[in-house]
């Protein structure tokens, strides 16, 4: 047992830059690809990771900092503190059973696609720690490991079939054919998706304003840059920021929404060759089927929508944090919240203004769900002694990814204990996520029928 736990652990400190790499070379040897273009593919994909870790860590670096000011100006303070999602995994991989989860997640994707009930093939194995934090939170709500494996395998099987039928709107976004993203924070798409459908009769809401109908209406006002640059100046005056202090965090904020297109064309570089050559080889030896590959997040990266969103979210989740009673943490290493931005690009299909209501009506469920799991997560840390929490002082995440799905199935598993409440609400959300899944299908058809008459 202790040489698997070791074997994984060996893998899983290579993190995600040499790892997923790693799985497209074998792939593309597999597909037939030469060695030096699957070499490059690869490489190419190991370059635009760290390319991307580097630019999105640059952005926090300096927002970060501002908003900490802006939280300092209230002279409000909250006892639970924002770990970001570092924190969490180092806590995920503290559980004795975590390394099982790796063949758990190998074993149901292989099962969904030999009986059809995917098309995905999910690469993007070193975000399995997303699932492990599920099952350990399961565990603080039930105290069964039976029922958190039950759990992690139901997120397993929703992240594949939302992958599937996101894939269209992805491609079209990203101009990558043949790939999708399997990350589970698009699972809160399940709770966007009626809002957003909602919106289509408000109007005003009802028309597409992405970056592009931006340049259209203000010119350079919208191009990254200048984008970047103004609304990074008014974080840096929300921040009571001198002069030199504002002027810098706006030149760095141009900068950051000036480099992510960049870097995301990598992704465009190193996949696409992979993508024809995976096509290729399955319509020779799956009688046509189409499969995807299920990646990480970062190949929307590209998409301008993503950063605007995360930026203009931070003082409205800092003014929250502060009003919302009952609330109890204080957002920080988790406040450039990714995790309701991409997929809230997905839902709406990059429409900005949408996004940003999308962001503005969820952050009070993230800060909620955060303050909720605050005393699992910190038992967690003391009874692993991973990470050292000082006295009076609770640990979560402000931005804890599908808290809707984490909280509900939890206390869904509860049943065990006698708790329905839970279980009721999860029959609710997976009539959601059906009308989700249907929603998306009805797009992706909608879509293809644009390309047939193009």
């Amino acid at each position: 047992m202790d040489v698997i736990r070791s074997i994984f652990q060996f893998i899983l400190d290579m993190g995600a830059s040499v790892f997923v790499p790693l799985i497209l070379l074998v792939m593309g040897l597999i597909v037939r690809m030469k060695f030096k273009d699957a070499f490059t593919s690869a490489l190419t994909l190991g370059v635009a990771f760290v390319g991307m870790n580097i630019v999105v860590g640059f952005m926090m670096n300096s927002i970060g900092p501002a908003a900490q000011q802006f939280v300092k100006n209230t002279g409000i303070q909250l006892n639970v503190i924002d770990g970001g999602w570092t924190s969490m995994a180092t806590l995920a991989w503290a559980w004795p059973l975590a390394f099982l989860m790796f063949p758990f997640q190998i074993g149901v994707n292989l099962l969904m696609l030999l009986t059809k009930q995917t098309d995905t093939l999910n690469v993007d194995l070193w975000n399995v720690w997303g699932k492990i934090f599920t099952a350990v939170l399961v565990i603080g709500v039930t105290g069964s490991p039976t029922a958190a494996f039950a759990v992690a395998i139901i997120q397993m099987f929703i992240e594949l079939k939302i992958a599937d039928v996101n894939q269209k709107q992805i491609e079209r976004l990203t101009n990558i054919p043949g790939v999708t993203t399997t990350h589970s924070m698009n699972i809160i798409a399940v709770i966007l998706y009626p809002i957003n459908r909602l919106m289509d009769y408000i109007p005003g809401l009802n028309k597409r304003i992405d970056a592009n109908w931006l340049k259209g209406k203000i010119g350079v006002f919208a191009e990254n840059h200048v984008m970047g640059f103004m609304i990074a100046i008014l974080l840096g005056i929300f921040a009571k920021y001198s002069v030199q202090e504002t002027l810098i965090l706006g030149v760095q904020g141009g900068t950051a929404l000036t480099l992510f297109p960049m870097v995301a064309k990598l992704f465009m570089q190193a996949l696409a060759p992979i993508s024809d050559a995976t096509s290729e080889f399955m319509k020779k030896h799956s009688r046509g089927r189409n499969f995807y590959i299920g990646l990480d997040w970062p190949i929307l990266a590209g998409c301008n929508e993503i950063w605007v969103t995360t930026i203009l979210l931070v003082p409205i989740t800092l003014v929250l944090a502060v009003i919302l009673p009952g609330n109890n943490i204080l957002p920080f290493a988790g406040i450039i919240n990714l995790s309701i931005a991409v997929p809230a690009l997905l839902v709406t299909g990059g429409n900005l203004l949408r996004m940003v209501i999308l962001g503005t009506l969820a952050t009070p469920i993230f800060l909620y769900a955060a303050t909720e799991f605050a005393p699992t997560i910190t038992q967690l840390a003391v009874d692993t002694k991973a990470l050292e929490i000082p006295s009076g002082q609770m640990l979560s995440w402000s931005t804890i990814e599908y808290p809707v799905f984490r909280y509900i199935f939890a206390h869904a598993a509860n049943i065990i204990n006698g708790e329905f409440t839970g279980f009721i609400a999860a029959i609710i959300w997976l009539g959601l996520f059906a009308w989700y899944i249907k929603g998306m299908r009805a797009r992706t058809k909608a879509f293809e029928e644009e390309e047939k008459a193009a």
